[in-house]
């Protein structure tokens, strides 16, 4: 399952994070919907009813645009069907926040969106999930594998405890001298890879009218090999920027072919965490923090969690105000914490080390 989420990139730096390639080989950045980029909130700590980025075809909202455009909106996370009676969504008596996918077509709930094409594509820097223990649940942060510069060779991508099951990290998308839809120049991305995590979308209209809410529910699958001793279950990763493309083409891809799409991958790396996190208001750099499960002493660093933990390091506190654990605010629409001062150097030249 997927119940909490970090996304801590600013909405600019998302839109520039999953920019795409059209049909023509022109590499494009999507663009956010009117006003979405304004109720878009970077977090750490993301709990349903809260809103992500979301990913999804210029289509469904405009009929006449290019297929493959894609735009950015902000939704909430917790599906409200369309044909939802009540006044208020939070009166559903059922948790649409995960969907899973062999009974997609089983239920009403989400059948409906995937008939219609609302398929959507959930961006976020990774997810937590939970470990049951004897006692006590252990927290665990899970993302694609990051490499800190493109010069740098692969090295495996270890998971704390687990280096035998890692894959490799992954290389930043290659630079390109391509422009946005603007003309500006549309440099390289060398920031965070954002997990890319397929879900369905409907739009719910409040019965006495109003505005319209757009919601989401993360589709899951059975957990990979390399997971499935921290849970049974893991959001249907999109690996790759040819598996977001078919599952957003709701035209090309009809809804079967895209549910092929849906499976297990070995592709993710993780690393446990504090259980600072379990508490949906703490919202820090600590909830990413990795911790060593055997000592105090600190964890071996793997490539990913040593370029996060150099992020946890490096920001500037006195540029940013940290939420505090009795806030139930979220912060500024600003790229946040940890990642804040390397994010604006990425463009600026290449980091060493």
């Amino acid at each position: 399952m997927c119940g909490r989420t970090a996304c801590t990139l600013a909405s600019d730096e998302v839109s520039r994070a999953c920019s795409y390639r059209d049909r023509g080989g022109q590499r494009r950045r999507p663009r956010w919907r009117d006003g979405d980029a304004d109720k878009y909130r970077p977090s750490y700590n993301k709990s349903p009813q809260s809103t992500s980025p979301v990913l999804l075809s210029q289509r469904h909202f405009d009929k006449d645009a290019p297929v493959d455009e894609c735009v950015l909106a902000s939704m909430r996370w917790g599906l409200v069907p369309a044909w939802f009676k009540e006044n208020d969504p939070k009166k559903m008596q059922y948790s649409t926040n995960n969907c899973r996918s062999e009974n997609i077509l089983e239920k009403k709930t989400y059948k409906d969106p995937l008939i219609k094409g609302q398929r959507c594509v959930i961006l976020a820097d990774g997810f937590y999930e939970w470990k049951r223990q004897a006692k006590d649940k252990q927290p665990f942060f899970i993302y694609f594998p990051q490499t800190q510069e493109k010069t740098e060779e692969d090295d495996p991508a270890t998971s704390a405890g687990n280096k035998e099951d890692s894959e490799t990290v992954c290389p930043p998308e290659e630079a390109s001298p391509d422009l946005t839809e603007g003309g500006d120049a549309l440099g390289e991305w060398t920031g965070w890879k954002l997990l890319t995590m397929a879900g369905l979308f409907d739009c719910w209209t409040p019965p006495g009218g109003g505005e319209p809410l757009y919601t989401y529910s993360v589709i899951t699958v059975s957990a990979s090999l390399n997971l499935e001793s921290i849970h049974d279950r893991m959001p249907a990763v999109l690996d790759g920027e040819e598996e977001v493309r078919r599952w957003l083409d709701f035209g090309e891809v009809k809804s079967l072919d895209a549910m092929k799409l849906l499976q297990s991958k070995n592709s993710l790396t993780f690393h446990p965490v504090s259980s600072l996190v379990n508490n949906s208001r703490n919202n820090s750099p600590e909830c990413l923090q990795p911790v060593d499960l055997n000592s105090k002493k600190e964890p071996k660093p793997t490539a990913s969690s040593k370029m996060m933990m150099s992020w946890l390091t490096s920001s500037a506190p006195s540029k940013r105000k940290e939420p505090t654990c009795e806030s139930k605010e979220e912060p500024e629409s600003k790229s946040i914490g940890a990642l804040h001062k390397w994010l604006q150097g990425a463009n600026k030249k290449p980091r060493t080390k």
